[in-house]
């Protein structure tokens, strides 16, 4: 085993590296890069240290280990912030927006019509056809309140 990596061994670790970094493209997530970039360091050490397997393998973990836990602290410093932080909260989106309530709120709970979709709503006791603003969801729920019939709706699909 030793023979196999003694003359090439620098090859052997950049190819695993070039194709752990081929995978990550295709794997979901952030993991393989980081293994990625350990396999690529470890060949260009391997050049230039001429290493042999068992000090090829520490370095290899080595420097696995230290690119990962970099990464996660330099990413818990300094997170990667969303452009739309409610694109995945379709209910939240909706808050502050009006709906009509197509079947009648008995007990709390009924149904309302925002657009061309209609929701589970929460809210005090309403009849069918009446206006209420949405003021927040809990999971596929809107929570709702009546508006008062002399307030203008803002423009916004009911």
């Amino acid at each position: 085993m030793d023979d196999l990596f003694s003359g090439n061994a620098h090859w052997i670790w950049i190819t695993i590296g070039l194709v752990l970094a081929a995978l990550e493209m295709l794997v979901p997530g952030v993991y393989l890069i980081w293994l990625a970039i350990a396999a690529i360091i470890t060949g260009l050490l391997t050049l230039g240290l001429g290493v042999g397997l068992p000090m090829q393998v520490i370095l290899f973990v080595s420097v696995s280990l230290i690119a990962a836990f970099s990464a996660k602290r330099f990413l818990r410093d300094q997170p990667i912030e969303s452009s739309d932080p409610l694109l995945n909260h379709r209910g939240s989106q909706l808050v502050g927006q009006t709906a009509i309530v197509t079947q009648a709120f008995e007990g709390g709970t009924g149904r309302v019509k925002h657009g061309d979709t209609e929701w589970l709503a929460r809210g005090s006791d309403l009849g069918e056809g009446a206006r209420v603003r949405i003021t927040g969801s809990e999971g596929t729920q809107l929570l709702v309140e009546a508006m008062d019939m002399l307030e203008a709706p803002e423009g916004d699909p009911a």
